[in-house]
């Protein structure tokens, strides 16, 4: 069960990370891992629904564009992503990282260079983004009259 939640863990990561943050960490690991496409990164729709207050009726909030890419390395180990949006070559990227983090060999160095620097920034992203939402946040009151 550990080593389920290790991987969704790293899955979301690999999913919310931004592109360019990580090709470059990914490039300098110069790492070059062979590998064969399952399935080639392929752009698609997906729906989203929702529930009023959290536990309502459900209702179609609307549709994404998701991309999602499966490779298979040298030892059969697969690794698979889907990502928001439609960036191709990052899909493959985040499916060949899996893959990668699943071996023993690997695990180690992609956590430590690639992964928790990845988190730590999307963490530093959340709270300016909490920070900012918290600045604009508007209390409302009503003032009661005392004449009634």
């Amino acid at each position: 069960m550990e080593a389920l939640k290790a991987r969704q863990h790293w899955l979301s990561v690999l999913a919310h990370s931004q592109p360019q943050q990580l090709e470059q960490h990914w490039q300098a690991l110069k790492l070059q891992p062979h590998y064969e496409l399952l399935r080639a990164a392929e752009t698609g729709l997906t729906r989203l629904q929702g529930r009023m207050g959290g536990s309502g009726k459900r209702f179609i909030l609307g549709d994404m564009t998701v991309t999602r890419a499966v490779i298979r390395l040298a030892d059969g180990t697969c690794g698979y992503s889907y990502i928001a949006g439609r960036d191709k070559a990052h899909a493959e990227r985040c499916a060949l990282i899996d893959g990668l983090l699943q071996q023993q060999e690997t695990h180690q160095l992609l956590q430590q260079h690639l992964i928790t620097p990845l988190a730590a920034a999307r963490a530093e992203q959340q709270q300016l983004r909490s920070r900012e939402i918290a600045s604009s946040r508007v209390d409302f009151f009503t003032l009661v009259r005392g004449d009634n």
